[in-house]
């Protein structure tokens, strides 16, 4: 059975899934105590990391008998601290999340993502903030941990996400320059986006993927990729306002949209890839919390052949 969320009600089973579910980091990231993180400090902790011989001067608590034993001389065995976890979410909230032609808007997803990536991160002493952007960099909020802090920062989240932002180009570029900047610890950063956006983001992206570790998740809705034959249409730019009238009957028409979607989507596959950038690919005409399911335990099975062709 389900068990019954802070208003009474039993949680859907997706969510009870996901409870039991932790993200699988690709580094050692924790950096601030009071969490159960592992991160690249050595001291006590679960996680093997060497041996060391044993100093007068330190707590006889820390030896490692068993090894000693087998020795001439005592030693320490040193472990991955525990840690907690930081999360950045850089967040767009540009007009062109206001587009959905299956269950629910971009930005609805969005939220959606939002509320589902702070249970599963704000847990285990982890602590989550977020940079909202759409042509400018709109908002910063800082790193807030507990289930209050994340109430805390939920709320601000919708409220800013929910504002209609000033008209122009996404600007992708100068978010992640901005995060770059702020981020110091090593952390999780997480770049919510339908990435509609002018290049010149790539360098910055590779450059906040040297220190920390990132995931593109990409938001989408299917007639991105494909139109149907309703007729004469006019599409308008949500950013710029810019319209075209486009006859949607034309055989040619559909397929020359259709290539140039898929070849729009191998290029940020290729970029993301250049820039070292994990993707988490969202779309509206499936439920969020189902395909965030699914990415996590494919990262999963993919960290755990990596460690056992590193261990095996």
């Amino acid at each position: 059975m389900s068990p019954p969320d802070p208003g009474g009600r039993r949680a859907p089973a997706g969510r009870e899934v996901l409870r039991r579910l932790r993200w699988p980091l690709t580094h050692r990231l924790g950096t601030h105590t009071a969490g159960d993180e592992r991160s690249r400090y050595l001291g006590p902790g679960v996680e093997y990391a060497d041996v060391r011989e044993y100093e007068p001067s330190e707590d006889a608590r820390l030896i490692d008998w068993n090894l000693t034993a087998r020795s001439d001389r005592p030693f320490i065995r040193q472990s991955h601290q525990e840690r907690g976890l930081d999360v950045w979410l850089v967040l767009d909230a540009s007009r062109s999340l206001d587009w959905g032609t299956s269950r629910v808007l971009k930005r609805e997803a969005v939220q959606e993502l939002v509320e589902l990536l702070t249970i599963l991160l704000a847990r285990h002493g982890g602590r989550v903030g977020a940079i909202v952007f759409d042509a400018q960099v709109r908002r910063i909020f800082p790193l807030r941990g507990g289930r209050y802090g994340r109430l805390w920062l939920l709320s601000r989240i919708e409220s800013e996400t929910a504002a209609v932002g000033a008209p122009g180009q996404t600007d992708l570029a100068t978010a992640l320059e901005r995060a770059g900047r702020l981020i110091r610890r090593p952390s999780l950063v997480i770049v919510i986006s339908d990435f509609l956006v002018e290049s010149g983001w790539q360098l910055p992206m590779k450059s906040l993927a040297l220190r920390h570790d990132v995931v593109a998740a990409r938001v989408s809705d299917p007639r991105e990729s494909e139109i149907p034959a309703i007729g004469i249409v006019t599409f308008e730019d949500a950013e710029t306002g810019a319209q075209v009238e486009v006859d949607t009957t034309s055989k040619r028409l559909r397929e020359r949209y259709r290539v140039a979607a898929q070849d729009k989507r191998a290029r940020l596959r290729a970029d993301l890839k250049s820039s070292r950038a994990q993707l988490l690919e969202i779309s509206t005409s499936e439920p969020v919390i189902n395909q965030l399911i699914a990415y996590l335990r494919v990262r999963q099975a993919t960290r755990a052949q990596l460690r056992s062709r590193r261990f095996g």
